[in-house]
């Protein structure tokens, strides 16, 4: 049985389990943002994303300003 809410991310519409009250073990935690890359994903998101979109909008982040992994 799901304990926790199953909602849709905001970016790709995927199915993701939100774990907001556990959020150490919610999928999302996986992706270790800094505070840049964090306010970057805010000025344009509001709600929970899966952690591909979270990786992809990192990646996005740091071509924009030059860094890349």
């Amino acid at each position: 049985m799901i304990k926790h809410e199953i909602i849709p991310c905001e970016r790709c519409g995927c199915s993701i389990e939100c774990k907001a009250n556990a959020y150490t073990k919610c999928q999302c935690s996986v992706v270790q943002l800094n505070l840049n890359e964090v306010q970057y994903i805010a000025e344009n998101y509001e709600g929970c994303m899966c952690a591909a979109c979270l990786l992809e909008l990192q990646e996005e982040y740091r071509l924009m300003i030059g860094v890349s992994k």
